[in-house]
């Protein structure tokens, strides 16, 4: 539909014109009239609607920033259908303003607009011109039920949130075409998410979107992963045996003894934990002879785990049965995450065994795993749907499982014996444990080799663990040298690197040797060996296994298959056998061909996708650095916070102008602070990760988004080559993030913000642009959204807003001087 037809046919319906009525203007559009005349009489125009012609380009685009911005914090905009999509219309007003910020919209379409806001026409006559001039279609109810807080609280639903990848997805296809063997496509991923409560549905798109196509059906998974186990098939075949022995036996023709007929999750639990202990009895005679823990299964649907962010509540798993686990159990009523060996998850229905169901609520509790278990390197798990039971492994670069078997059948019942009794007996290494990290009376070590010599490092304390699965994982200890009496702090970080990055180790040994100020500097770096081999996902790990396993999108088209014949199956049992046979085979027949071109259709784009994903591959990397610093959100005061940033600021530029590297992921993990410093080293830079040659990124064009979302410039989110001014504009972010979500040093709390977590990188942007516009956005903002605190910052916040975004937007062309103006202001309010 063109323009000029939407004018014509655009109309107000009832449930709009309820919430207009409800939600009035009143004096909320008098702020723009007065900004609109004062810019109009600064050139003698008046301020009739007719001057918008007259005026220069650039006075037009403030113009329309202005009304944009006024519109946004309208309490009906906050309640309004966009009639573009099914969001709200204020995610309208944040695409049209990121749009005239970019130059990307026609300015004039506000004239009809600008002209009833002059006139003081009624609501429904502004309203009418507001869709008209930002909206592209016509409007879709019903209302949205309650009105949101301020500018960070926009749509948190799972729809949102899909759409929002969708929306990511297609930006990141535009890009990636250009980038370099070097550049790795930025994703979304849970392990960027930060101050937020975590509620289910939200995190449940993220992580979907993270471990991509899941790598099923892989034949030999349970004989490749359970090998550690001694002797364990000679044991499972030996009780399978017994179970089906005797008067009594647990394994009959129908199956399992006892199996609940509709597999309801209470009525399974109940068996599971039965026959778990009855598999361990008949097995006695072939435990292990060293084992030196016992193990026992863990049934409590309802009970959240201590430590798990959302409440979460596992249905089953293993965990070890000894007198450390029962006194934390005995004084917190409670298991915790970290006690978790093995998780699982129970569905009643076999339809359930895909992607969108038992796969991705067992990936949650694993990411809660890994988050607790700071030397796990992968992570074993199950999942049993109906009768059928599969068996998962889930690492850094996503997760894989068996083939599935149906338990009540021979063959499946024992791979089941075999499945249960190795995760009874396997040893931590078997489970992901790192073997490395070693405990001994009371303390942890590592042992590393640095100029030829073996050095034991003794692990202090945990600093950070990421929180997502496919990810870095990255992981920081405090750590000090065993002969070092002094006990000077060093600090430890693992973390699983893409194979085609540059290698962490060395940019930081290259930035020490050339005199980098502020950045945490160079001690020793290493590739992690196990046994003797590399350290990496596809070999150490998957032992090669999941080169030819299907993926996601074909279990999921197989099992759509399976339920049609099934359903097909059942209709044609209920007609005679004479009338019907005909048009059942041919029934039967369609639904074979049609589930044949799926298959074939998913095939191919398994293909693709697995000749993308088993491309990539992560190697497990340790760095060991000589400085120690705490997370620049604890510091102790204020004052203490902005020296710590303005110090972290001069290490980037230095790490720029004297390393040549660009750093590319400021973010609030990534700044320390060090109080007991000099003046000028009050905080050091960490995390070189995503660091690259300055010159490369010029060269080659590149424009993947790197960094941690919630701090990225605003320009990064629509897709621009990362530069520098775009990490000082992150700093901003960091320093506006404490703001907001620190009552006291470490005191942290979740807030509206948590949003922008899961909206997509477009919305993000909005969002920024609104609240950076001028001044008194920004200060009212402010106001409504900082601690009480950080409060006082608020002047000083501006002042920079003001630096990094010159005229309300990021800066039209680079600027060294960035750098100086921001010291300035940050170093101005310590005197």
């Amino acid at each position: 539909m063109d323009e000029a037809n939407q004018e014509q046919t655009f109309t107000m319906d009832e449930a709009m014109l309820k919430i207009i009525e409800e939600n009035p203007i009143r004096d909320g559009l008098d702020a723009f009239r007065n900004k609109f005349a004062s810019i109009s009489d600064s050139i003698d125009l008046g301020s009739s609607p007719d001057a918008f012609d007259l005026l220069e380009r650039s006075r037009r685009r403030i113009i329309a920033l202005e009304i944009l911005a006024t519109l946004q914090i309208l309490p009906a905009t906050q309640r309004l259908r966009s009639a573009s999509s099914n969001k709200l219309l204020f995610k309208d007003i944040l695409d049209a303003f990121l749009d005239v910020s970019t130059d990307e919209f026609d300015v004039s379409r506000i004239k009809p607009l600008l002209k009833v806001v002059f006139d003081n026409s009624e609501d429904a006559a502004v309203w009418t011109q507001v869709y008209k001039a930002f909206s592209k279609a016509s409007p879709s109810p019903p209302p949205i039920p309650s009105p949101v807080a301020s500018l960070s609280t926009t749509a948190t639903t799972a729809t949102a949130a899909a759409a929002a990848d969708t929306r990511d997805a297609a930006a990141i296809s535009a890009v990636t075409s250009t980038q370099s063997v070097h550049e790795t496509p930025w994703t979304r991923s849970t392990a960027s998410i930060l101050n937020s409560s975590e509620t289910r549905r939200e995190v449940d798109t993220i992580l979907k979107k993270e471990l991509g196509d899941l790598r099923v059906d892989i034949r030999g998974f349970r004989e490749s992963f359970f090998a550690c186990v001694p002797d364990l098939e000679i044991a499972a075949a030996a009780v399978f045996d017994r179970c089906r022995e005797g008067d009594e036996p647990v394994f009959v023709q129908e199956g399992w003894h006892g199996w609940p007929a509709e597999a309801r999750e209470a009525d399974v639990l109940l068996w599971f934990e039965n026959i778990t202990t009855r598999l361990e009895e008949l097995a006695a005679d072939y435990r292990p002879a060293n084992l030196t823990y016992r193990r026992k299964l863990l049934a409590q649907s309802r009970t959240s785990l201590r430590g798990s962010q959302g409440r979460r509540c596992m249905d089953i798993g293993f965990i070890n049965d000894d007198s450390m686990v029962q006194v934390e159990l005995e004084s917190a009523g409670r298991y915790h995450r970290s006690h978790i060996l093995v998780p699982g998850e129970l569905k009643s229905n076999s339809d359930a065994d895909v992607p969108s169901k038992a796969w991705s609520d067992l990936a949650i509790y694993v990411r809660e795993v890994f988050a607790a278990q700071d030397s796990r390197r992968f992570v074993l798990a199950f999942t049993l749907c109906g009768p059928y039971l599969r068996l998962w492994e889930f690492d850094r670069l996503g997760g894989m499982a068996s083939e599935r078997f149906n338990i009540n059948e021979p063959k499946g019942g024992l791979e089941f014996v075999a499945a249960m009794l190795g995760f009874l007996w396997m040893d931590k290494e078997g489970l992901g444990f790192d073997p490395r990290i070693m405990e001994s009376g009371g303390k942890r070590s590592i042992d590393i080799e640095r100029d030829g010599k073996k050095e034991r490092l003794i692990i202090d304390k945990l600093i950070w663990r990421s929180r997502g699965i496919t990810s870095r994982g990255t992981t920081c200890w405090k750590a000090y040298r065993e002969d070092d009496p002094q006990k000077k702090p060093l600090v430890i970080k693992e973390s699983w690197q893409y194979m085609e990055r540059d290698e962490e180790g060395l940019i930081v040994k290259e930035a020490t040797e050339m005199g980098v100020i502020n950045i945490a500097r160079y001690y020793h770096h290493e590739t992690v060996h196990i046994g003797g081999v590399q350290d990496d996902i596809r070999t150490s790990i998957r032992k090669g296994l999941d080169s030819v396993a299907a993926t996601a999108d074909a279990a999921d088209t197989m099992a759509t298959a399976a339920s049609t014949m099934s359903a097909i199956t059942a209709k044609a049992k209920k007609r005679s056998t004479s009338s019907s046979a005909s048009s059942t085979s041919t029934v039967a027949a369609a639904a074979m061909s049609s589930s044949r071109r799926r298959r074939r259709q998913s095939r191919l784009q398994s293909v693709k996708s697995a000749d993308t994903e088993t491309s990539k591959n992560r190697v497990h990397k340790l760095l060991v650095y000589k400085d120690y610093g705490s997370q620049i959100y604890k510091a102790s005061s204020p004052k203490a916070l902005l020296e710590a940033l303005e110090s972290c600021i001069r290490g980037h530029e230095s790490l720029r102008l004297q390393g040549k590297y660009l750093h590319r992921d400021i973010s609030i993990n990534n700044l320390l602070l060090k109080e007991d410093g000099p003046v000028g080293e009050k905080g050091i830079l960490i995390d070189f990760d995503l660091a690259i040659k300055e010159q490369r990124i010029k060269h080659s064009g590149a424009k993947g988004k790197t960094g941690t979302r919630a701090f990225m410039a605003i320009e990064v989110l629509i897709g621009k080559q990362h530069s520098f001014m775009h990490d000082l504009e992150s700093f901003f972010w960091v320093l506006f993030w404490i703001c907001v979500h620190y009552e006291r040093p470490n005191e942290a709390r979740t807030s509206d913000f948590d949003d922008w977590n899961f909206m997509c990188d477009r919305e993000l942007a909005g969002v920024k642009m609104i609240i950076i516009y001028d001044s008194p956005c920004f200060c009212r903002e402010a106001n409504l959204a900082f601690t009480e605190y950080y409060a006082p910052l608020i002047p000083l916040m501006d002042k920079l807003r003001a630096v990094v975004f010159p005229n309300g937007k990021p800066w039209a062309e680079p600027n060294e001087g960035l750098y100086s103006m921001m010291s300035e202001i940050l170093l101005q309010n310590l005197e």
